[in-house]
């Protein structure tokens, strides 16, 4: 190679280039691809097992990680029932299938995923403009099937539209719902103040 012509200024030079980058590209690919399937399976460390639904869970801010993390607690029933895990699967599947063929993400963001003009699902089942974890579920449910007369707009006048869900359909969404919030988010929703939070 003279000196007119370096190395680096040739064209077979920088086709080898993007061979190795495009390689190496796609190689990091994979393993990032492999390590978010091993982060996002169920059962797994940031997303639980769905029996979890059987638990109280809680979101709290975890100084010594500088953010908010789900806490599995004691034994808190859903519908007054203990699930198998295989139970607890179908229940919350149907609740996410429900969520799916209605198109909440059309309104509702889950998982920071969707539009913005109504409340963020993620950490629903924790909010405490339910009032009180008694009055939740059936307040929950009765919403589900009949939004229009049971919906709580806080001023912004929005209203959910009657879905047609069904009472099965509401309660799998429910259970969707908290399973969902005991999933390791990363600490978002970041300031969220849970059903169990005490005024300090």
């Amino acid at each position: 190679m003279n000196e007119e012509n370096p190395l680096w200024a040739s064209e077979s030079f920088w086709k080898k280039v993007a061979i190795w980058v495009t390689a190496g590209s796609f190689l990091i690919l994979v393993v990032l691809t492999f390590d978010s399937l091993s982060q996002t399976e169920v059962g797994g460390k940031r997303v639980q097992a769905y029996s979890v639904i059987n638990k109280k869970i809680d979101y709290v801010y975890q100084a010594n990680l500088h953010k908010f993390m789900p806490v599995i607690g004691e034994t808190e029933l859903l519908f007054g029932k203990e699930f198998t895990e295989e139970e607890a699967e179908k229940l919350v599947t149907l609740g996410k299938k429900t969520t799916q063929a209605k198109n909440c993400m059309n309104c509702h963001t889950l998982l920071g995923n969707g539009a913005y003009y109504a409340p963020d699902l993620t950490k629903a089942w924790l909010d405490k403009g339910w009032l009180s974890k008694e009055l939740r579920e059936d307040l929950m449910v009765k919403f589900l099937l009949d939004p229009e007369n049971n919906a709580r707009t806080f001023g912004s006048n929005r209203k959910m539209p009657n879905l047609h869900i069904t009472p099965d359909e509401a309660k799998g969404v429910v259970a969707f719902l908290k399973w969902m919030s005991s999933i390791d988010t990363n600490g978002f929703p970041y300031n969220f103040k849970t059903i169990y939070a005490t005024e300090e």
